[in-house]
């Protein structure tokens, strides 16, 4: 077995049975590929590497061959590599990803100039309505020359996506390998949530005590930011609104931040649109259940006691659902401590009647912070699916069933 098909599918089955060709230009940001078709394959896909004479001169085409477990096209023969790969008929790639991908070729790409082997088989992935996504690499200032700037608008005129560089030290650096694989499938995703539009309401809420004290939960954040990134990778348009976090956000998210419950209701009422259009709204917050009346300044250290008096908060879910009316999915999430799989499916059951939720996952507070959840999907009609495991494959399992829910578009 070749070390590619070792790792293949590890991460996710979601590019299972999609051709990737990847087309690599001289930029020094070439060595990073093996990682991008790694990352591409972790999830199922299959890569065909492409190379150009200058991104010889940087990797090795040996390099490409063990990252792919196939060896890669320098050069176009009689075997019409670019029509094989990417012309009509089976066999045909579902993407073509330009990855770095120079301002010189990205240029020759707009004016329709076939002088390499990636330019041309980008000219006929473009001429057949093959996929074409890019990601530039290259200094900053030539992203500012202005025959650069229109090459570019041209290409996103002809329906080119572009993956956005990291822009740092006077460079448009190549994104990150997790990111492209991000990006890749987005573009390629064909499941029930392709094209939906959610929302994503995730991370703790804080509740200041005085100027430099707050009173909070040690939720992580960490399921909300895997189902924002399990609802990209799955094709949907993410709105993540995400509080404290104990964990990082993926670069291929755009999130709205909060930090107290009052923030949270203010920005639920800017973006109702948002909230009214959407196809699901998940809501796995650890918010504040109960609020107080914040002190100036800095309470003294040196008081033997201290009252706090706090105050119910009012619960957001049945807001939530009076703006996002169905036919939009409304998740609620339930965390409670110290009781039995049973006892916490009742609880569930209860607080599930009362929020006017389509469904609620409950869990167990043992779960909190850490990387693995046991979780328990509780549907309207009565139905319960449990979930176990790192909480990246629960928040994909969850969304998979959940899709099943979706309004018929």
């Amino acid at each position: 077995m070749h070390p590619s098909d070792a790792i293949r599918g590890r991460r996710s089955q979601l590019l299972a049975g999609r051709r990737v060709v990847i087309g690599i230009s001289g930029s020094i940001a070439a060595i990073e590929t093996p990682r991008i078709v790694r990352e591409l394959l972790r999830h199922g896909a299959e890569v065909q590497a492409v190379m150009t004479k200058d991104a010889l001169g940087i990797i090795t085409s040996e390099a490409l061959r063990f990252a792919t477990g196939r060896p890669p096209i320098t050069e176009l023969t009689g075997d019409v590599e670019h029509v094989r790969n990417l012309g009509p008929g089976p066999g045909r790639a579902d993407l073509l990803l330009l990855a770095p991908a120079t301002a010189n070729t990205l240029s020759k790409v707009a004016q329709g100039i076939d002088d390499t082997p990636v330019t041309t088989f980008a000219s006929i992935a473009l001429g057949g309505g093959v996929p074409v996504l890019v990601a530039p690499a290259m200094h900053e200032d030539m992203t500012r020359n202005p025959a650069v700037a229109q090459n570019l608008r041209r290409l996103e005129e002809m329906g080119v996506a572009f993956i956005p560089p990291i822009v740092e030290e006077g460079e448009a650096k190549l994104a990150t390998p997790e990111v492209i694989a991000a990006h890749v499938l987005h573009r390629l995703a064909r499941g029930a949530w392709s094209g939906r539009k959610v929302v994503i309401i995730g991370g703790s809420t804080s509740e200041p005590l005085d100027d430099v004290r707050s009173l909070t939960n040690e939720g992580s954040g960490l399921l909300a930011v895997n189902l924002a990134a399990q609802a990209f990778f799955r094709g949907a348009s993410v709105e993540a609104w995400l509080g404290a976090l104990r964990v990082p956000v993926p670069l291929f998210l755009s999130p709205r931040r909060f930090t107290t419950l009052e923030d949270l209701r203010g920005l639920v009422k800017k973006e109702a649109k948002i909230l009214r259009e959407a196809d699901a709204v998940l809501v796995p917050a650890a918010l504040s259940d109960f609020t107080l009346k914040k002190q100036e300044g800095k309470i003294p250290s040196l008081q033997e006691k201290l009252v706090l008096e706090l105050a119910k908060a009012e619960k957001l879910l049945p807001e939530l659902r009076h703006l996002a009316k169905a036919p939009t999915l409304l998740i609620g999430f339930k965390l409670e401590a110290g009781l039995s799989p049973r006892a916490l499916q009742e609880r569930a059951w209860v607080y599930l009647q009362s929020t006017g939720c389509d469904a609620l996952v409950a869990n167990e507070r043992k779960s909190m912070g850490g990387p693995d959840s046991e979780v328990y999907l509780v549907r309207r009609e009565g139905k319960i699916h449990p979930y176990n495991g790192t909480k990246d494959v629960v928040a994909g399992r969850l969304l998979d069933d959940l899709g099943q829910d979706l309004a018929p578009r």
